[in-house]
Formats: structure tokens, sequence, C-alpha cells
């Protein structure tokens, strides 16, 4: 028979206890990495039926031990879950997390994490009155790649002074997703694929220039609505006091694509899987640097090199243990939640909002 060493007893202890509310199909993504995190644990499942969340608890082969309940409150009502992953329709987050952040539950916000910077500004101030640590779920955030790239951005001599951001996220939605899926609703979220893809985009272009807000945003013409307005596909132009410029393209019509392409005074970096790398254990992206023209132009010299990172966990495994080491410190040695994660959210969120306020209002330059 198993007898546990005091050491399995303790650790069981120390970790973050999560409650998932709702069975969304990115649920399943993030409850395998809160499985894999090594200070993490899932203690609660919440749908709105027991049959939904039994149905999820066995789809993903969660241990008997993790409690099932038929609403979002039970979960909220239990004194054991320390935190939240919330990945409802965009619609609910307002009402959901300030629920969880009045009942002291640290939150992982699917994003976006709500419709407007309104919104999003009463979800934080519920969070910060609370003592709540919030995090918003882009995962690549916490790839190991993600911090070499800011490396080589910051580097004078290898990438120089920031020039440009170019930025594209597409798949191609079976025709199943463009009819019923909830991010073509407007009563859901009707932020659309600015919302859903965009916002790896705009996170991507602000996380460049080391989230310095931009002067101005331009929505790109060619953008594409649904019959009830909700965004398809769109791009915009950002643009910086200093002249540095930004575009991105978000599309639910193309095929799949995830590049991000930064480009400086000495050098510049390129990838084509940003958001979710070709495989989970390493990613690479490719670097140039003091490029010139081979003799009467017939080449490159040097030709740029490719950067290869491996990786123990993948990056929402990353997230959520970072998450939890947050939601640790502030349980037990009495620290404050970490504000940069907020202020990134929120200026992310201030930037998807101007793209959308430069669509409906005729493509205009919205001043920021």
């Amino acid at each position: 028979m198993h007898h546990s060493s005091p050491f399995d007893s303790t650790m069981a202890e120390e970790r973050v206890h999560f409650g998932i509310l709702g069975c969304a199909s990115i649920a399943r993504k993030i409850a395998r990495a809160i499985n894999m995190a090594p200070n993490s644990s899932i203690h609660a499942i919440g749908s709105r039926s027991m049959g939904k969340a039994a149905a999820f608890a066995s789809a993903n082969n969660l241990s008997s031990e993790v409690k099932l309940y038929g609403s979002y409150d039970e979960v909220l009502d239990d004194p054991s879950v320390d935190a939240v992953y919330i990945p409802l329709p965009t619609s609910l987050h307002l009402e959901w997390a300030v629920n969880s952040a009045q009942k002291k539950k640290h939150i992982l916000l699917e994003k976006p994490p709500a419709l407007s910077v309104q919104e999003l500004d009463i979800i934080i101030e519920a969070c910060n009155t609370n003592g709540v640590q919030l995090m918003d779920g882009t995962m690549w955030m916490h790839h190991p790649r993600t911090h070499r790239m800011k490396q080589l951005l910051a580097d004078p001599d290898l990438f120089g002074n920031l020039n440009s951001v170019h930025c594209n996220y597409t798949f191609s939605a079976p025709a199943d997703f463009l009819k019923n899926d909830i991010r073509v609703k407007p009563d859901m979220d009707s932020l659309g694929a600015l919302g859903d893809i965009g916002w790896y985009c705009v996170r991507a272009i602000l996380w460049a220039n080391d989230y310095q807000m931009p002067q101005s945003v331009t929505a790109l013409p060619g953008y594409v609505l649904n019959d009830a307005g909700v965004i398809l596909a769109c791009g915009a132009t950002i643009l910086w006091q200093d002249g540095r410029i930004a575009t991105f393209n978000c599309s639910f019509l193309s095929d799949m694509s995830m590049d991000l392409i930064v480009h400086g005074s000495k050098g510049g970096l390129r990838l084509h899987d940003f958001v979710i790398p070709y495989e989970e254990n390493s990613a690479s992206f490719i670097s140039s640097s003091n490029t010139t023209f081979v003799g009467i132009h017939t080449g490159w010299e040097p030709r740029p090199s490719e950067h290869s990172l491996k990786t123990e966990f993948p990056q929402e495994a990353l997230m959520v243990q970072e998450f939890a080491r947050l939601v640790k410190s502030t349980r037990d040695c009495g620290g404050n939640p970490d504000p940069q994660w907020p202020a990134i959210t929120r200026k992310t969120q201030m930037l998807v909002t101007a793209v959308k306020r430069s669509i409906q209002e005729g493509l205009i330059s919205v001043i920021l």
C-alpha cells in the first residue's frame, strides 16, 4: 500500500486549487495545462448543468476527486477554490469576473477579457478592491521563445531602433463555425475575429513596442462583417509619435497563418507560428543583423539565422504556472497581486476597441 510522504501532502497543500467556470472547448486545453503545471490542480468544474460538468470531467480524464457543480456560483462558494479560469462567452465576463473577485478568487480570464475598456475597468477595479490577481489567457507571452526574442529586440548592436511590426493571424473557419460559433454572434462576442485573433496581433505589436501606447489607430479598408455586423476579417495601421508603425490583419476566412515580423534599424526577426508553435516542446524564430547585399546585389550577407528553444512544458502550462506563482505569493506570503498583467491587458483592450471604433466610423483615425 502506498503511503504518501509528508512531502507529498505539503506539495498538494501548497498547490493553487482552480475552479473552471464553463466547459468551452478552450477549457480542455487549460484543464490539461493546470494538470501539467507542478504548482496547480483542478479542484472544481462548474457548468449550468451537472451533466455537462460530468461529461467534461470524463472527456478530460479528470480525477474523481474533482468537484462537479451544476452552477458557477457553487464553484465561487467553495472555500477550497483559490482561483478561477473563466472561458465563458465574452458577454458574460463582466458579471462572472466581478462575482469571482468579490468572492476573493484570483482570475485567469480568457481573451478577449471584455467587450469594452469600460467593462474591463470595472473588472480590474473589482480585482484591485479584493486583492486578487488578474491575468488574461494570452499564452504565447509565457513561452521561453518570447523572452529570447525580447532580448534580441533590446540589443542596440544586433537590432537597433524599432521601426515597424507586421503581424497576422488567420484561419479558415468551417461553415458551421461561421454560422453557429459564439465568436460570430453579436450577443455573445461582438468583437468577432478582432477580439478572438486580432487580440494576439495587437498584443504582439504592443509587446515589440515595450507597451508604449501609439498615437493613432486606423482600420484598413477591406474588412468583412457578417449579416449581424460581427467582424469576420479586419486589419489596421497603428502609428507612434516618433514614426514607428505597425500593421496587422486577422481573419476567419483565410488559411492558417500566425506571422510576426519585426524590423529594426540594424536587425529584424520573424516567425510564422507566434500564437501556437508548430509543435509543443520546441519553437524557433529567424533573426538577421547588419545584413548587406553580396557583390553586385546577387545575394545576402550574412544570411539570417534560426534560433530554436526547447521547453519542458507547453506555453499554456507555463502560463498557468506563472499565474499560480503570483496567486501563491499573495495567498501564502501576503504579497500584492502583480499590476503589470492587468495593465498590459488594458492597453491591448484599448487598441482593439480603437480598431472597432475606426471600422464603425468609416475608417477614421482614432487618436489615443
